[in-house]
């Protein structure tokens, strides 16, 4: 029996994507949904198991009939899905009334329910969220009830807020496979057998890393699973080093050749680090070119000589200011505080 296990596709997000790729990143994410379902399609796998937020909201009547069109192609795949806590079922859940093909298996309910496909001598199982936050261990107690042969899990959640659960009791409870969202890094707690897929694409600014989904086969010798990578572009965090040789222009250039390394397709957020120049005002703005830059960050500091000015200064506001913070840590919020204020005080000189 072959499956497809996805999750986290949030679609209907807008996701921040910086100046180049705002408008294009919400189509994106159904771009990859839809990749993901011709390859079902081609590959002519068995089902497609989807551990909730499928939206990133609650889902609208115009994006149901896209997603139910989207599976109503599918000759040969069954679609078996639950509601994550951002598409939960609210009360006026629009998929408590939409009507969805023959081939799709939601398991809406709190309670556990099962979908049962005979002929593939397998049973997948599962619950929805009702409201946004579960802080109730739901899955502890579970066992697979031995109602097939090969018997699955779809589960979304793990952190205190949202179904928390202890790894040591999924392992023992007995399925073939678990399929995890929520998470949306993928993760293996358990080889081939308990996984986050992780989200299809990156959604926030900190989702950084590689998102895809999770392609398993279960045999008579068991469950193997292959992660395939699929997101259109990436978040990646650049530390860009910082010298007293660089200027506003200099660092342009390492960032300009820092993307051109890691993908212009991708959506760089930059932290500057180091020390500058004490005479050199660092314009990040300057910086961002026609690259896709989110956001820079200056965290640098002026290599000022403390102790040097320190000792020229001693009885003026700048040496006793100095001397406030003398022995605080290179990094600290302190010497953050320190490097701001002297540099205030020599323009104030100035």
């Amino acid at each position: 029996m072959r499956f497809v296990h996805i999750a986290d596709v949030h679609l209907g997000a807008k996701p921040d994507a910086g100046p180049l790729y705002s408008k294009m990143r919400p189509r994106e994410l159904w771009e990859s949904f839809e990749q993901v379902l011709r390859v079902c399609e081609e590959e002519k796998t068995d089902l497609l198991l989807i551990a909730g937020d499928l939206f990133h909201r609650q889902p609208l009547v115009r994006e149901l009939k896209e997603a139910g069109y989207l599976f109503s192609e599918l000759t040969h795949t069954k679609v078996v899905l639950i509601a994550g806590n951002h598409d939960y079922i609210g009360k006026d859940s629009n998929y408590r009334t939409f009507s969805w093909s023959d081939n799709v298996y939601p398991l809406f309910g709190r309670k556990m329910q099962c979908a049962d496909f005979p002929e593939l001598q397998t049973a997948v199982y599962g619950l929805s969220y009702h409201e946004r936050e579960i802080s109730r261990p739901l899955y502890d107690g579970i066992r697979a009830p031995g109602r097939r042969r090969h018997e699955i899990l779809l589960a979304h959640g793990g952190d205190e807020k949202h179904i928390p659960f202890d790894r040591r009791l999924m392992e023992k409870a007995g399925f073939d496979y678990v399929a995890l969202g929520h998470i949306h890094k993928p993760q293996v707690l358990k080889e081939d057998q308990i996984i986050y897929s992780g989200a299809l694409e990156p959604v926030d600014k900190n989702d950084t890393g590689w998102h895809g989904y999770v392609k398993g086969e279960i045999t008579d010798q068991g469950v193997r699973t292959q992660w395939i990578p699929c997101a259109s572009r990436e978040y990646i965090h650049l530390q860009i080093p910082v010298s007293c040789q660089d200027t506003t222009g200099s660092l342009k250039k390492k960032i300009y050749e820092q993307i051109s390394e890691y993908g212009n397709e991708n959506i760089y957020k930059i932290i500057l680090n180091g020390k500058r120049d004490q005479n050199v005002s660092l314009d990040t703005e300057r910086m961002t070119g026609d690259e896709n830059i989110q956001e820079i960050l200056d965290e640098t500091s002026p290599a000022y000589d403390f102790e040097k000015l320190y000792t020229e200064n001693e009885d003026t506001i700048l040496g006793r200011y100095i001397g406030r913070f003398r022995g605080c840590r290179e990094g600290s919020v302190e010497y953050r505080a320190l490097c701001e204020g002297v540099e205030a005080l020599l323009n104030c000189r100035q």
